[in-house]
């Protein structure tokens, strides 16, 4: 089936990872990096009650998702995890302006183009002016605004419908691995970019590849 639409993750995609940005934190204070990312964000394969899934639904403010992620860090004798010192390592990058490029020509050639985000709404003034959202993107789908996020089906679906098209219709990138075996599970095709921005240039490959988008 043709493809119609190009739907993009925001952070790891347009802006550097969060998971990359924990691993470096979990290197200077000499913890996990796997033990730091299940504590502090959960477990990005499932859609469960952490407190930043909680949060990324929409369903308790940012000050007490990270209270309760301090709280959880210690419970068991281990260093303290804030949050909001991961977050602050982040956004040194800038924005990849090679995704932003292959979003343009897109649309160039006729597509349409979404960003669905896990995110928090407090988050919101940050990360949308990054980006001229009304010029390269048709929608936007905001877990906390909606309250549903990746992988749950259901806001692949909500993206899907406020695009106008199936699931066989659109390509999906995204930097956590469950959140691109959900939306293949779906029927969509799907890019699994890496972490690092030397990861970029192959997933812009298979973009092209897979939607026909010229070079």
């Amino acid at each position: 089936m043709t493809v119609r639409a190009v739907i993009f993750d925001f952070g790891g995609v347009f802006v550097d990872s969060p998971f990359d940005a924990a691993v470096t934190a979990a290197a200077s204070l000499d913890v996990d990096p796997a033990a730091m990312l299940e504590i502090v964000f959960g477990s990005y394969e499932l859609d469960t009650d952490h407190a930043w899934h909680r949060l990324e639904r929409g369903e308790i403010p940012l000050t007490e998702a990270r209270d309760l992620i301090m709280a959880a860090s210690t419970a068991e004798g281990g260093p303290l995890l804030d949050p909001f010192e991961l977050l602050m390592a982040l956004g040194g990058g800038g924005v990849r302006e090679e995704m932003v490029d292959f979003v343009r020509a897109a649309r160039t050639a006729g597509l349409a183009t979404s960003i669905l985000t896990n995110n928090a709404q407090e988050f919101a003034d940050f990360w949308k002016p990054l980006l001229p959202l009304d010029e390269l993107f048709d929608d936007v789908v905001d877990s906390s605004f909606v309250g549903l996020r990746k992988p749950d089906a259901r806001i692949y679906e909500l993206a899907l419908e406020r695009l106008g098209v199936s699931a066989a219709e659109a390509v999906f990138i995204d930097d956590a691995p469950g959140n691109v075996a959900a939306a293949r599970q779906l029927g969509m095709s799907a890019v699994l970019i890496g972490t690092k921005r030397s990861d970029q240039p192959r997933a812009i490959e298979e973009l092209h590849q897979l939607t026909g988008v010229p070079r």
